[in-house]
């Protein structure tokens, strides 16, 4: 007997079968999702971890891989089990086990934050390569916010790598060509370059430090131009925002005031990945 292929006809589901199989498969892809953002942000929070030993050690020229963890305070290497992100320092009260010196709550807060930023990424462009792209971005930028707080500098073992990832990474990202990372580097670091030659032209001082200019290449390298273009008009915005309220509630008010602007470029930095076309198309659409 022949079997004639054109003849079958595809087994197809009765209504009431399609409604219950959507019924058992949309929990199950609800379950996998929740598990695998749950994911995204453990791995955020043990980066957030690393990013803790960069930003203590890295202004101090000693090695991030060596010697392992140990108390600030009584030098004692912190085992394994006290040193899982977040829930160590909650179930330690947030203190040594072993002279009780008080840890602090930086430590868990960059950690958080990091977790945070990998779950948003995650939730934004999925699990895909765009997405650690600008996760190494955004490690990148909590590293440099930090240790430009503590010591007024931005390492250029950050910036300068940080640059060729960018470029090389343009290959890999659907919004930013290579010709527009190369333009985005040239627009970052050109512009804060004009800036600091005219303000020491007109001033005699040195107004802007390199390391600004170099971190703004480095967001160029990632963003192209337009994050180039909304970095330096968010940070300059919220800069000048923070400098006046810094400056009016000194007790002897002083315009001679100096603030970290690497802070400010990385967090309108972070912005601009997560919601900058957004903010663009907004802003734009009010004015029209």
């Amino acid at each position: 007997m022949s079997f004639n292929f054109r003849q079958t006809r595809p087994l197809r589901m009765s209504f009431g079968c399609r409604r219950a199989w959507r019924k058992i498969q949309t929990p199950a892809i609800e379950a996998m999702d929740f598990f695998l953002q749950a994911l995204a942000f453990f791995y955020g929070i043990c980066v957030g971890s690393f990013l803790n030993v960069c930003i203590y050690r890295l202004p101090e020229h000693l090695s991030i891989v060596k010697p392992r963890s140990r108390c600030p305070q009584c030098g004692t290497p912190i085992a394994f089990y006290d040193n899982i992100p977040v829930i160590s320092f909650l179930l330690l009260a947030g203190r040594c086990r072993h002279c009780r010196a008080r840890i602090s709550w930086r430590y868990p807060l960059i950690e958080t934050a990091t977790g945070l930023c990998a779950l948003l990424l995650v939730r934004r462009f999925g699990f895909s390569l765009p997405a650690l792209i600008y996760f190494a971005l955004i490690a990148a930028l909590i590293t440099v916010t930090f240790i430009d707080i503590d010591h007024r500098i931005i390492p250029d073992v950050i910036t300068l790598p940080g640059i060729v990832l960018g470029f090389g990474a343009a290959f890999g990202l659907p919004t930013v060509s290579a010709l527009d990372s190369l333009l985005g580097i040239a627009a970052g670091g050109g512009s804060l370059l004009a800036v600091a030659w005219i303000y020491q032209l007109v001033t005699h001082k040195n107004g802007m430090g390199g390391g600004d200019i170099k971190l703004l290449a480095m967001i160029g390298a990632f963003t192209g131009v337009a994050g180039v273009i909304f970095t330096l008009f968010v940070a300059s915005l919220v800069g000048s925002l923070a400098g006046f309220v810094l400056v009016a509630a000194q007790k002897k008010r002083s315009l001679k005031l100096a603030v970290a602007f690497g802070p400010f470029l990385s967090l309108a930095a972070a912005i601009y990945v997560f919601a900058g076309p957004q903010l663009i198309a907004w802003y734009f659409g009010m004015l029209s």
